[in-house]
């Protein structure tokens, strides 16, 4: 009977992986078929030729892939680097100084997941247009990082609070200031829920498409999600250029997969030290 069981369960298993993977394999597949294979109708699944002409008018499009992959790794970056500077005190003081209604703050802090992102693009628009943040990798990188910022607090404020209290009082006692218990304690104890941090913020920013198209209007800050959604109306043999749309969307996916497996030990930890204080 037990095996019976294992025998489904990895049955069921196999079915959701290829139902997740098979929308990426096709892609994959439809990036190198040539131009005309790829506009063909009704589709073929696998490719009868290999070429290379979809990366190759792509990497040329408009501005130039490497001006848009710049564009999102820099604000990728960016708001990686923005959303610990900013989580990191903030979670440390909630979840270990006596701060009066730092329960209440916290969850005032929380209630920004439950108000969409998109309700507040026209206020934040208008606000970036005086402060001059529009078509900026700056400015966009506040605006993902304004997105990111609860999520973010959730983890590390919880992951902060399961760290044992007695190394700090250690750490205190031997004469360290709170700021030097915070690097030499908190942070190397914290190391899975900090890259989890930076690992959704990278994925957000990345992938992040609406507040892109709100800010930006110059074809030279595009990000990659930006030219994607021009490449669509691109066409080529009369119809839309699926071949360098496809590769543009595998270009798009492989950043994100290789940051998650190099990444993955500390993802799943960090996630689940965050998520059961």
């Amino acid at each position: 009977m037990r095996g019976r069981r294992g025998y489904l369960v990895g049955a069921v298993c196999l079915a959701i992986c290829t139902v997740v993977l098979m929308p990426l394999v096709m892609s994959v597949l439809a990036s190198v078929k040539p131009t005309a294979e790829a506009a063909a109708s009704p589709p073929t699944y696998l490719p009868h030729d290999v070429s290379l002409d979809s990366y190759q008018r792509l990497w040329s499009y408009q501005q130039g892939l490497p001006t848009y992959l710049w564009n999102s790794l820099g604000t990728a970056l960016l708001t990686i680097a923005l959303t610990l500077l900013l989580t990191v005190p903030a979670a440390y003081a909630l979840a270990r100084f006596p701060v009066p209604g730092k329960e209440v703050i916290f969850v005032v802090l929380l209630l920004a997941l439950i108000v969409p992102y998109q309700a507040m693009l026209t206020p934040m628009f208008l606000m970036f247009a005086d402060l001059g943040l529009t078509n900026s990798l700056f400015g966009l990188a506040i605006l993902h990082t304004a997105i990111q910022l609860p999520f973010s607090l959730y983890i590390l404020r919880n992951s902060f609070g399961a760290v044992p209290r007695e190394l700090a009082e250690a750490a205190i006692v031997d004469g360290a200031s709170s700021g030097q218990a915070l690097m030499r304690i908190f942070l190397p104890s914290t190391v899975p829920a900090i890259v989890t941090v930076a690992l959704f913020a990278f994925i957000m920013s990345w992938n992040e498409f609406l507040g892109a198209l709100v800010m930006m209007s110059k074809g030279s800050k595009f990000t990659l999600p930006l030219i994607l959604a021009a490449a669509r109306t691109e066409t080529s043999l009369g119809g839309t250029d699926w071949g360098m749309l496809q590769a543009g969307i595998t270009i798009s996916i492989v950043p994100c997969v290789l940051v998650y497996l190099l990444l993955q030990r500390y993802y799943v930890s960090g996630l689940m030290s965050g998520a059961t204080k």
